[in-house]
């Protein structure tokens, strides 16, 4: 089948929908949506109508404003495929949907990269998802989509006590996890300064820290006799298999055999 599509939400803050899709025949109307469209074409390429000025968009990102009309078509006979993030109205800075109404084409590599690899991990299984991981490149990736809109270059701003006081945070939840936003109300700080604050002083992103403080009480409670079993899940894993690849990335091997 030429036409295809899969859409889910992926509950992640500030994401309202995630859409892949292939499309050969099928053109959009005329139509607007009350999210922002953060569109990447992954083959083909696609020429639509942004209100009423034409465009045309390949293996780049392009962010559609919410309530400004669009349509959307493929540009080859060959079709085209594309993933699609729907941001949510606020993830995004206010007043800046008219620069994106004028520039909607976001030609940076790095970021077509961080689209298609949040992309990847969201669809991921359950056991392969790292909610933290997930909500920090969320973050940043807003962040990052945020400043092409404000057209500014980051100033990295130093916060030592800041990450301090996310590292505690995470050593009081090692088990049961934080989510990122949360962290955030908690601490007083946007989610992506929160990841690059941290990121910046730790020498790793929050996920990485918060997996290797699990992997080190697995490591603990397998010494203490318990099976690899019930160490996965006192030690906050989905289950055996996810401690398996984190256990083996960090150690080397596996828990069956860290104790033999």
């Amino acid at each position: 089948m030429s036409e295809q599509v899969r859409s889910r939400r992926p509950g992640v803050p500030g994401i309202a929908e995630v859409l892949h899709a292939r499309f050969v025949e099928h053109a959009y109307p005329l139509h607007t949506h009350d999210t922002w469209t953060l569109l990447l074409v992954e083959d083909g390429a696609v020429h639509y109508d942004l209100d009423r000025r034409p465009h045309d968009t390949g293996p780049l990102v392009t962010l559609l404003p919410p309530h400004v009309p669009h349509d959307g078509r493929a540009a080859t006979p060959a079709g085209f495929r594309k993933r699609v993030l729907y941001l949510e109205p606020d993830a995004l800075p206010a007043g800046s949907a008219g620069r994106a109404v004028d520039t909607p084409e976001l030609p940076d590599a790095r970021l077509a990269g961080a689209v298609r690899d949040l992309h990847r991990r969201l669809s991921g299984g359950a056991g392969a998802l790292d909610p933290l991981d997930v909500e920090s490149r969320a973050a940043v990736l807003l962040d990052v989509v945020g400043d092409h809109l404000r057209a500014a270059p980051r100033r990295p701003v130093r916060d030592v006590p800041l990450a301090r006081r996310l590292r505690a945070l995470l050593d009081e939840h090692v088990v049961d996890g934080v989510a990122l936003a949360e962290a955030s109300r908690l601490l007083s700080a946007s989610t992506a300064h929160l990841v690059r604050t941290f990121t910046r002083e730790v020498g790793m992103p929050p996920h990485a820290y918060l997996t290797g403080r699990r992997v080190d009480l697995a490591r603990r409670l397998l010494l203490a006799g318990h099976r690899p079993a019930e160490a996965a899940v006192l030690a906050g894993f989905h289950d055996q298999p996810h401690l398996n690849r984190h256990f083996r990335r960090v150690l080397g091997t596996t828990p069956g055999r860290f104790t033999g």
